[in-house]
């Protein structure tokens, strides 16, 4: 360990500079949606933080706090060359592949080191960056730097390699090596935080390591999915009766989300005065089989007149072709909206769940893997949740039951919310990331003890 970091560091969990290193910020992804809540929370708990970043979209940069490195971006010419060269395009040999990696983690490895002394960073979070080898020099890069000058560090890992099937596995059994000594980050300066607890369970039963649970959060003190003049006519617009009963599923079209299953719902409720509304985009189905599969079903169930997508009147899908009078927000969604359908199979945490929750919406749930229950249903939430998405008639008589009882929807909100507040609040992550920085500095408070022989 280096004695240039032990002459600076700060025994105490105020006024801390904190560095942030992310491949891309201010994008709609959830790990950069996640990253925005954390620095937020960072700056209100009183520290300082610096952000280190490959691509920084949408928001106004602070030159004194926000540094651009384009090699750390996912769609620079080094990552789509090692992303190509790893694993969809691999060369028979694969030792140029391996000194360029060298090469750009070492460059990488520098520019943070500088970064860090250049800003006094006391620690430095890693969003992502030590977990999926989506841009493997720059972990790389990030474990060097982290070994040579001893930089405390916390690790957000939002998903992993070994969840992605054979996604990040190489025919080239030195890659697979790199990968497995890089990923997650291996040092002894290290604190890990996961979304979720299956994520905590195969850190500690794969490599030893412990981490903490820091699940994804919202501000509860700001208003979401309220009505508005802005919305008052979202729901004309979509041709939306003010007594009808509209259910909002405001997910991607990917076929994780479920989708299917909230159109069967609409089906067996049997009720035309019954609306789904799919705020989706057709962009995110790369083949189109599963908006095909959809609009099958659609038909079949004879539900053209029930079932609106309404992508093209959300503002984050704007286009100049697009004829529609008004742009409306997801907020605006939620508002106009009586329930919520949430029938994913998969999730790493579930951000709809708690959006709708935030809006205070009734939700109508799959038991998804391997979150749902562990991280959010056991806690309390008052939800109609259904088993491997299988709609019997008694869920779907509780549903109805619901949707009939403007009261008891009222009820749901305010229970759920108060829940949400408790557990995925902006309050929440802050007592997790204080548990986070203390742990980090007794271990670098051990370990200065142990190197000064104290």
């Amino acid at each position: 360990m280096s004695h240039i970091n032990l002459v600076e560091v700060k025994l105490n969990l105020y006024n801390m500079r904190i560095g942030i290193i992310i491949g891309r910020i201010g994008g709609l992804d959830g790990v950069a949606l996640e990253t925005e809540k954390w620095i937020e929370v960072l700056w209100r708990m009183g520290h300082e933080v610096h952000l280190l970043a490959g691509q920084i979209e949408m928001r106004n940069p602070d030159k004194k706090y926000e540094s651009l490195l384009p090699v750390l971006s996912f769609f620079s010419p080094e990552c789509l060359y090692e992303q190509s060269k790893a694993f969809y395009h691999p060369d028979l040999d694969p030792k140029p592949l391996i000194d360029q990696l060298e090469l750009t983690s070492d460059i990488i490895a520098k520019e943070i080191v500088w970064w860090a002394l250049g800003n006094r960073i006391d620690l430095i979070i890693t969003e992502n960056a030590c977990a999926l080898p989506s841009h493997i020099s720059m972990g790389m890069g990030i474990r060097k730097a982290v070994n040579h000058i001893g930089l405390k560090a916390i690790t957000h890992d939002h998903d992993y390699a070994w969840e992605r099937g054979t996604r990040y596995l190489s025919r080239h059994r030195q890659i697979n090596q790199i990968i497995a000594d890089t990923f997650p980050l291996k040092a002894e300066n290290v604190r890990r935080a996961v979304i979720n607890k299956n994520a905590q369970k195969d850190l500690k039963e794969k490599f030893g390591y412990e981490s903490i649970v820091v699940p994804n959060v919202m501000d509860f003190q700001v208003e979401y999915g309220t009505k508005r003049p802005q919305n008052a006519l979202l729901r004309s617009d979509l041709g939306i009766a003010e007594d009808d009963i509209m259910l909002a599923q405001i997910t991607r079209i990917v076929r994780r989300k479920g989708i299917e299953t909230a159109i069967e719902l609409v089906h067996k409720l049997d009720n035309p005065k019954v609306k789904l509304v799919i705020t989706g985009n057709y962009n995110d189905d790369n083949d189109g089989e599963y908006s095909r599969i959809l609009m099958e079903k659609i038909r079949d169930f004879q539900l053209e007149n029930q079932v609106i997508f309404a992508a093209k009147f959300l503002q984050e899908n704007f286009t100049e072709t697009d004829k529609v009078e008004r742009k409306y927000s997801l907020s605006d969604i939620y508002a106009q909206a009586d329930a919520c359908t949430y029938f994913s199979t998969y999730e790493g945490f579930g951000n709809a769940f708690v959006e709708a929750v935030l809006a205070k919406k009734p939700i109508f749930v799959n038991n998804y893997i391997p979150v749902f229950w562990p991280d959010i249903g056991s806690l309390g939430f008052d939800v109609v949740m259904l088993e491997d998405n299988q709609l019997t008639n008694e869920k779907v008589d509780e549903i109805k039951a619901v949707l009939a009882d403007k009261n008891r929807q009222l009820e749901i909100a305010e229970f759920n919310f108060n829940l949400g507040k408790k557990y995925f609040s902006y309050d929440a992550l802050s007592e997790k990331l204080s548990l986070l920085l203390k742990l980090s500095l007794d271990d670098y408070r051990k370990r200065l003890k142990n190197t000064l022989n104290l």
